[in-house]
């Protein structure tokens, strides 16, 4: 089974920023694709930004030009660079990873989410 455990959320003014971090773990062989996603009250849960192990990136409209999606393979750890944050950027966000386990097995795993706040 594959892990992923998200830090680095919390409370934060309009105009601040935060980072994320989310490490995989357990039986890897390889992760592939990794991402993050954000879920707000009453919403369904939305693409943020992905990153894939070579370093391309995609990242929704809302958040470009404000959040920096990167990774480092050897840790098989994604981070979410947030600046610039506004109130609308509240919600519970998740980290995803896909890839291939040492049983060659391919496992598409969630982490259980860090709350966002951005409040004054």
């Amino acid at each position: 089974q594959v892990q992923l455990v998200e830090s680095g959320g919390g409370l934060v003014q309009p105009g601040g920023s935060l980072r994320l971090s989310c490490a995989a773990s357990g039986s890897i062989l390889t992760v592939n694709g990794m991402g993050w996603y954000h879920q707000a009250p009453g919403k369904q849960r939305e693409l943020v930004a992905t990153i894939t192990r070579s370093g391309s990136t995609n990242y929704a409209d809302s958040v470009k030009g404000r959040f920096t999606i990167s990774r480092d393979n050897a840790k098989n750890t994604v981070y979410l660079q947030m600046t610039s944050l506004k109130p609308e950027d509240t919600a519970v966000y998740y980290c995803s990873a896909d890839g291939i386990e040492i049983t060659m097995k391919v496992f598409r795993s969630w982490g259980q989410g860090t709350q966002v706040t951005v409040s004054s």
